[in-house]
């Protein structure tokens, strides 16, 4: 997986942390819960705030 690859990661982080409430995360927590996945191999440095978000809100989706 790779940073654009939202509703694949946002899968994941749901399978991975199901205790996790994805709106009580920051951004710096989720960024290293991304890069802790099995199968995600993307440089950390091409992750910014507008990604975060967007995996965020995918993560929530997949969470309702």
């Amino acid at each position: 997986m790779r940073w654009t690859d939202v509703n694949d990661i946002a899968i994941e982080l749901f399978d991975t942390y199901p205790e996790t409430d994805p709106l009580t995360l920051n951004f710096v927590d989720l960024r290293d819960k991304v890069l802790a996945l099995p199968g995600f191999d993307d440089d950390p440095q091409h992750c910014g705030e507008k990604i975060l978000e967007a995996i965020q809100a995918a993560w929530i989706d997949e969470a309702d």
